[in-house]
């Protein structure tokens, strides 16, 4: 193969796509914190279907317009921070072949190497270790090989070899990885892409994952309701999907025993097993009381929560639901933010936020999201909050794709958040405030409760699956059978002389009672401290404390 051109490269990202969706999961499994929002694979899964079906709608022979198709799919559909490197890659790929009708193996390998130049300056800080070193490494060998090969094929198998190699050396760049035992998840995700395409360029399929199944049916549970209801019809808003491996220390699988457990948190349930996995998809309002069910039988591998209700707005061309979209006048500033959880989203609405993107943990918003986020509320100036560190890049590149003065806040947390709200000043420049409201959340401190889905040790706390894991500023401090336990232990980690106000946020897995038992404890032992109490109806998240 010494050519190629654009009908072949649509082909091949489509394989390249096909190969990533069915290994997502496995990606998932490869995110270092055992936390049950490990989405690497999920993310990248995201932006690169959206890459290709932007392909597919725009095939050319013209390799330099189908390779600015996919370009174009994958910006607006970046999520997370591997979605957004992903993105930036294969649009300094497609910068750099851009008024190529067709390349050669020196073409192909330069425009990888464009890439990797176009998305180490994308990040900030490039971290090795990651899905950049593989994507490096890998294009290093491409542009060596092709000074003496000119088999496209050949040089591909060459490309890929190194970037397996690369992939496997990535725990001695990142010591966390050679803690857990795992190689960097968005490497991983990216050699599946790239194994895609070598199977198209050599006309050899791709094994099949027997996951189509309860795939098939979800669609068609959808597909069966979403067009004779409205919005507000939905009374189980949240489309669940977990996949369950049975351990042998675990309780025994009854299939239909846990069909009839988890019949009553929902509808639409579907339930396929096997002699090691359960698959399970339900629609629920409490997706955290469906994934505690399955842990009773072994780890969850793979989590999926979806908003339907935003969902079906969008299929049906109903009005969303959250206060924000009804505001049609054009305003001169606004905060656009991001957060899981109804309680939260009231919250920051409450205290300045224009509008609030359902999303987070298991739900990162692409760029396009936040993008039609703020022209839907017709802002001429706009301050994007992400609220989690995975969101942050997908926001950046969404600011420059604004037309209008954008900037965003580099909030990482619920409670940074809800501070840099609070130093807004509307009479300020976006560059006044991003600079006042970046300054007002950096003296706020995050805790977290969530729980543990593996057994793994990091930074020398041994953490048992299921266990509750106490996370002080993202660091985990404690793994405990005891949710309470874990509470408490994040406080003491967060709290010091200079402490004076707490909000404990309590998700849809913890109650009221609990929370009231937490603030008791904060008075007994922290008299001077002043606390706040929030329903935030947040999954995944018993607590999230805030500490100022």
């Amino acid at each position: 193969m010494k050519s190629l051109d654009g009908i072949k490269f649509a082909e091949m990202v489509q394989m390249g796509a096909h190969h990533l969706y069915q290994n997502a999961a496995y990606v998932d499994s490869l995110n270092v914190f055992p936390v049950p929002d490990g989405d690497t694979g999920t993310n990248m899964n995201l932006s690169m279907t959206s890459g290709a079906d932007e392909t597919e709608a725009n095939v050319s022979a013209h390799i330099g317009k189908t390779a600015q198709a996919l370009s174009k799919g994958l910006l607006m559909g970046a999520r997370g921070n591997s979605g957004v490197i992903l993105s930036q890659l294969f649009r300094g790929f497609g910068k750099a072949i851009e008024k190529e009708a067709e390349i050669d193996a020196k073409g192909l390998a330069n425009a990888f190497q464009a890439g990797v130049d176009t998305a180490y300056k994308a990040v900030m800080k490039p971290v090795e270790g990651t899905i950049l070193t593989v994507a490096r490494e890998a294009a290093a060998k491409g542009v060596e090989v092709a000074e003496t090969e000119e088999d496209m094929i050949v040089l591909m198998e060459a490309f890929i070899e190194e970037a397996k190699q690369s992939l496997n050396r990535t725990p001695d760049l990142l010591p966390v990885l050679k803690e857990v035992g795992v190689v960097d998840s968005g490497g991983q995700g990216l050699l599946f892409v790239y194994e895609g395409f070598l199977a198209s360029m050599k006309g050899e399929p791709l094994p099949e994952k027997n996951e189509s199944s309860l795939d098939d049916l979800i669609s068609a549970e959808h597909h069966r309701v979403q067009d004779f209801m409205d919005t507000s019809d939905i009374e189980f808003g949240y489309c669940t999907e977990i996949m369950v491996r049975f351990e042998e220390d675990k309780a025994p699988f009854d299939e239909d025993e846990f069909r009839q457990e988890l019949n009553p948190m929902g509808d639409s349930l579907l339930v396929i097993s096997d002699d090691e996995i359960a698959k399970v998809h339900i629609h629920s309002e409490t997706p955290g009381a469906v994934l505690a069910a399955g842990q009773k039988y072994g780890s969850l591998i793979k989590i999926k929560v979806d908003n339907m209700r935003e969902q079906h707005s969008a299929i049906v061309n109903d009005a969303p639901q959250a206060p924000a979209k009804q505001q049609k006048t054009k305003v001169p500033y606004a905060i656009v933010t991001i957060a899981m959880g109804e309680g939260v989203s009231n919250l920051l609405r409450s205290i300045g936020a224009s509008y609030v993107i359902e999303g987070g943990q298991t739900m990162n918003p692409s760029t396009e999201d936040i993008v039609k986020a703020v022209k839907e509320i017709g802002a001429e100036r706009v301050l994007i909050l992400p609220n989690n560190k995975n969101i942050i890049m997908a926001a950046e590149q969404a600011a420059e794709l604004l037309e209008i003065e954008a900037a965003v806040v580099p909030t990482k947390t619920i409670p940074q958040g809800m501070a840099a709200i609070l130093a807004y000043n509307p009479a300020e420049s976006v560059e006044t405030n991003k600079a006042n409201m970046t300054q007002g959340f950096a003296h706020v401190k995050t805790g977290q409760v969530t729980f543990a889905v593996r057994d793994t040790s990091i930074d020398g706390v041994e953490i048992r699956k299921d266990d509750y894991m106490a996370l002080a500023e993202g660091k985990i401090i404690l793994s405990t059978p005891e949710m309470m336990d874990a509470a408490k232990k994040v406080l003491e980690g967060l709290m010091d002389e200079d402490s004076e106000i707490i909000t404990i946020i309590y998700g849809e897995d913890a109650t009221a009672e609990q929370a009231e038992e937490l603030q008791n404890f904060i008075e007994e032992n922290y008299p001077d401290a002043e606390v706040e109490i929030v329903e935030g109806k947040q999954s995944l998240y018993p607590f999230i404390l805030s500490v100022e």
